[in-house]
């Protein structure tokens, strides 16, 4: 599995799933959405910990810079 996320990507995702987090323990979303936005959340936390989107495989995107040889 080869890493195909920046560090600006990743830290976007893991901010994005903390206030999802956040407005779900504070009652401001409800219901299904909040199921679907924690589940969703759940992945941008895993995905911004491995460093890898299994969606930008297909499509050939990587938000990783190139690397000065």
């Amino acid at each position: 599995m080869k890493k195909n996320m920046g560090t600006v990507d990743r830290i976007l995702r893991i901010l994005i799933a903390i206030v999802i987090i956040a407005l779900y323990f504070t009652n401001t979303i409800s219901g299904t959405l909040a199921i679907i936005l924690l589940i969703l959340s759940g992945i941008f936390i895993l995905t911004g910990f491995i460093s890898f989107c299994p969606l930008y495989l297909p499509f050939g995107i990587s938000t990783r810079g190139k690397k000065a040889e």
